[in-house]
């Protein structure tokens, strides 16, 4: 096989990826720093790694599933954690967190709840 024949197939491929970036780039700045204050904010008020851990959607691009609205007051996240390896070891979570970051992600408007799961 010659060496342009073996490149041939690594030459698609990579134009392919190419193809799949612009929908990465679909979801806003703002909700991508937004999940990561969200999840900072609840880590921080429940003591911190060694203590608690967010539900692992808080830990997907954006939020995940974590991310249940957006409106022009900003992001709005409800999720759960506990203790570090509660998702993982089937245990249930001990708190539920619900927050509001501003549109740009750099600010948290409220804190709705944080306590127990309802």
């Amino acid at each position: 096989m010659s060496r342009p024949t073996r490149l041939a197939p690594l030459l698609l491929a990579a134009a392919g990826l190419g193809l799949a970036w612009p929908a990465l780039a679909e979801m806003p700045i703002g909700q991508v720093r937004a999940a990561n204050l969200a999840r900072m904010q609840a880590e921080r008020i429940n003591g911190g790694l060694t203590r608690y851990f967010t539900a692992n959607c808080m830990h997907q691009k954006g939020g995940g599933a974590c991310m249940v609205k957006s409106d022009g007051q900003g992001y709005h996240f409800d999720f759960l954690g506990g203790p570090p390896g509660w998702e993982v070891n089937g245990q249930r979570a001990t708190v539920q967190t619900r927050i509001l970051i501003n549109p740009a992600g750099t600010q948290v408007v409220k804190l709705e709840y944080n306590g127990a799961p309802r």
